[in-house]
């Protein structure tokens, strides 16, 4: 059942947008080859191969989720770009707050969120949370959860956004159960990108009882939207993880592999 995800999907050409991401990032993936705060970052980028500008661009459109042809990955002119304006940026040390923030009991530093801290704190009460099991006979919405991060893995195993969007996308159930969607929107926004925070707003919408609701307006903006094919992938996985009893990762287990998911061995697999 799971290989018609796999099947479907096709990598897009990628857009202006999609290439600058691609090119920022993997600029970052390489500022320790020019060495920050350097007084010649362009020439040491001189002694940069192009096997490393490659590398970086492969592995920074897989970890920001794109699926690009390689002849659609930025220029390594346009990366050295964005290479040498971080390190230029680099120059001076930036300053640090000391002052710890606190977020919803979770100690962090102010310009170092730890995002997975989060992600477990508004998973860990999903346990509790029990479902109507007439439309989920799966149980607790923390295992049906999990069971559509599974098969999100399967369909778009190299995709963060997508799959934190499959893990998340529910948490708002155990902070108020009459309207779960605004309420997992606003428990997320800041620790997911802006594409991740947009899937879990509209993973309903595309609901047959909730569908047919919708204002042409919202229904338009949903269909031009550049994550209109995510969402009708969430909306299956979301409806296709409701079985009873099959076995799934844990919580620790999910955020490890979304932590890893940077790793090289992981990236030379896909290739």
């Amino acid at each position: 059942m799971h290989d018609k995800y796999k099947k479907r999907y096709k990598a897009p050409k990628a857009s202006d947008r999609v290439r600058m991401q691609i090119a920022i990032e993997a600029a970052k993936r390489m500022i320790d080859l020019v060495g920050p705060g350097t007084d010649d970052p362009a020439g040491r980028l001189k002694e940069v191969s192009e096997e490393a500008y490659y590398t970086a661009k492969r592995k920074a459109a897989a970890v920001l989720g794109h699926s690009v042809r390689p002849g659609d990955l930025p220029s390594d002119s346009e990366v050295r770009a964005e290479l040498l304006s971080l390190a230029r940026s680099k120059t001076s040390p930036p300053e640090v707050d000391d002052e710890p923030e606190v977020v919803d009991g979770v100690n962090v530093m102010a310009d170092h969120l730890d995002r997975f801290a989060i992600y477990r704190l508004r998973l860990t009460p999903l346990e509790g949370v029990k479902q109507n099991p007439k439309t989920h006979p799966e149980g607790d919405a923390l295992f049906h959860s999990l069971q559509v991060f599974e098969r999100a893995r399967e369909a778009r195993p190299y995709d963060e956004e997508f799959l934190l969007a499959a893990l998340l996308h529910d948490v708002g159930k155990a902070i108020e159960a009459t309207d779960h969607v605004v309420a997992g929107v606003d428990a997320l926004r800041g620790a997911v990108t802006e594409r991740t925070l947009w899937l879990v707003e509209h993973h309903m919408d595309l609901l047959a009882s909730r569908e047919k609701n919708l204002s042409p307006k919202t229904r338009r903006e949903i269909e031009t939207s550049d994550y209109f094919e995510d969402l009708k992938l969430l909306r299956e996985l979301d409806d296709a993880g409701r079985v009873p009893g099959i076995p799934v990762c844990d919580i620790d287990e999910a955020l490890a592999y979304l932590r890893g998911l940077e790793d090289e061995s992981y990236l030379n697999r896909l290739a």
